[in-house]
């Protein structure tokens, strides 16, 4: 397509996130993207329903971005049931967790600058396209499986 936006893969977010900034910032900055956002939740129960209720077919998730401390439990937990449901998982956290590349495709480290987190979505729909990101935002980690 010349001179237009490509279509993006990844359009549907769940940001889980228990910072009220942060999420805040996140989601608008996101919605200015022109992302979807499907639920900008804070506790591991609310992430749990909301990827239920993708799975019965009301509004797919097409990434979910998690912060792994939270407030009521772990986003790895998060992590793992939406891994089981197929939904592909960025950690967005300030240390990456041990076994992250198990249960998502990627981590960003916080704090980071809001292109960093558009470039981290995009290498990882370009991962999910199957083709190998050109370059990668300081603080990410990309996983080949996830």
């Amino acid at each position: 397509m010349l001179f237009g936006k490509k279509k993006r893969r990844i359009c549907r977010l769940l940001i889980v996130e228990d910072e009220p900034l942060v999420a805040f910032d996140t989601e608008h900055f996101l919605r200015d993207e022109e992302f979807e956002i499907v639920a900008t939740v804070d506790r591991v129960a609310d992430a749990m329903e909301v990827i239920r209720r993708s799975g019965d077919g009301v509004g797919g998730i097409d990434l979910m971005l998690v912060d792994v401390s939270l407030a009521d439990g772990s986003g790895i937990d998060v992590a793992r049931v939406a891994h089981g449901a197929g939904i592909p998982v960025m950690f967005v956290t300030g240390s990456c967790p041990v076994g992250a590349s198990e249960v998502a495709v990627g981590c960003l480290s916080k704090p980071y600058a809001q292109r960093s987190l558009l470039s981290a979505i995009d290498a990882i729909e370009q991962l999910l396209d199957g083709k190998a990101p050109k370059r990668l935002p300081s603080g990410f980690r990309l996983f080949a499986a996830g």
